[in-house]
């Protein structure tokens, strides 16, 4: 077995572990972790300590919720790179629309297929 799948397996349980104490032990609401997890993405993607992350651990770092955040962050600064500030605006939505029109895509007909449990 290649030590990618292991380095991918350990960094990417560690993510997970992280928001599970997040959870446990802060008694966060799933809705602050998802946002401390995309932030945290986000602020490593500035500092330019992303990308090494992503050539050690691979599919680790890169199927966690803090991939979005470091998505966001990368489009937006390649786009002000090229556009200036209007490219941040833009930039941050061109990597991710793809994830983002799924994700809406496919609440949208599970809204339509199940009944929401709950006083509703």
């Amino acid at each position: 077995m290649s030590t990618i799948y292991i380095t991918a397996f350990i960094v990417g349980g560690l993510i997970c572990v992280i928001g599970q104490l997040l959870f446990d032990v802060a008694k966060l609401t799933p809705a602050h972790t998802l946002c401390i997890l995309v932030v945290t993405g986000s602020i490593l993607d500035g500092f330019g300590l992303y990308e090494p992350l992503i050539d050690f651990a691979g599919a680790g770092v890169t199927i966690p919720i803090t991939s979005f955040g470091n998505a966001l962050t990368h489009g937006a600064l390649a786009e002000a790179e090229k556009h200036g500030f209007i490219g941040v605006l833009t930039g941050m939505f061109e990597v991710t629309s793809s994830g983002i029109s799924a994700a809406i895509l496919f609440g949208f007909i599970a809204s339509l297929l199940f009944k929401a449990k709950g006083n509703i």
